[in-house]
């Protein structure tokens, strides 16, 4: 069994992947913010279930180090990081500020960034670990009304390709889950943009934005395969698997795009074997058991 940190545990897949992770036996620090506030009734019963809860903000330094030394001392050693916590947009890109962009980015881009930093030097003196980065379809290919949210999941994307092949020979995995669009609490906090004036220039198209999601909504309720408990079992089917036998990337969808990012990762791993092949790089594609 496995001692794991996950960020954003309060709601939508973080709340049911602890819950996953639990019945699957491992130990588990749920982090999350305002664990004596509005998140106070969902910290309780992650403590009932077994879970150490943690107050943990992704957008500062200081919460996250305090976090991760919290998470250390309750579990002993973190085999496992996931980087959970995140937040979507809706509207026209151009509407969006760059105090906007600057929001998203910190928490899903920076957050990430600051709880791997915090973690790297118990994994590395360990001489292993594995860091899962939730990232989203929408971190493989473009639609529209939700370009800063996409922006930030390909840096992801990014940052878990350069940690893959950086921290490989160290012993330390890094591991990709992209799900598709489910109907969890993430679609409720969908940050709209602050200069909504702007929408009106799009002229028949301004209406847009928000009929998409309606009808995606639309489309979510009548497929109950499209659980969001799919990515909590993945997640945890992920974590079971032996060190060096993970796949990079895991899709997790039941609406007819996932099938196709699977072709595109596929098409991307050739790619990328044969360009650190050709560089006589290859060995860094696996991690060092």
């Amino acid at each position: 069994m496995s001692t794991i940190l996950i960020t954003g545990a309060s709601g939508g897949f973080g709340h049911l992947t602890v819950e996953a992770l639990l019945k699957a036996g491992h130990s588990v620090a749920a982090t999350m913010r305002d664990i004596h506030g509005r998140n106070q009734a969902v910290s309780e019963e992650l403590t009932r279930q077994g879970a150490k809860v943690i107050e943990l903000d992704v957008t500062k330094d200081e919460s996250v180090q305090r976090g991760v030394d919290h998470a250390l001392a309750q579990l002993g050693v973190i085999d496992v990081v996931i980087n959970n916590a995140g937040i979507g947009v809706l509207g026209f890109q151009e509407c969006f500020s760059s105090e906007d962009f600057r929001r998203i980015f910190e928490i899903n881009v920076f957050g990430v960034q600051r709880v791997n930093r915090a973690i790297l030097p118990h994994m590395k003196e360990r001489s292993q670990g594995l860091l899962i980065q939730i990232s989203s379809l929408l971190g493989r290919i473009a639609v529209p009304f939700y370009g800063p949210y996409q922006a930030s999941k390909w840096a992801v994307e990014a940052m878990a390709e350069n940690y893959r092949v950086e921290l490989s020979q160290l012993g330390i995995e890094s591991c990709i889950v992209e799900p598709g669009g489910y109907p969890t609490t993430f679609i409720d906090h969908l940050v709209r943009p602050s200069d909504s004036s702007r929408s009106a220039s799009y002229g028949e198209m301004s209406q847009m934005p928000e009929g998409f999601l309606k009808g995606f909504e639309k489309a979510l309720a009548s497929n109950k395969a499209q659980d969001p408990k799919n990515v909590a079992t993945a997640i945890a089917e992920l974590i079971s698997k032996p060190r060096g036998e993970r796949p990079f990337r895991t899709v997790v969808d039941k609406m007819g795009m996932g099938e196709h990012i699977v072709g595109y990762n596929e098409h991307l791993d050739k790619v990328t074997s044969g360009i650190y092949s050709a560089f006589g790089i290859g060995h860094l594609l696996k991690v060092r058991k």
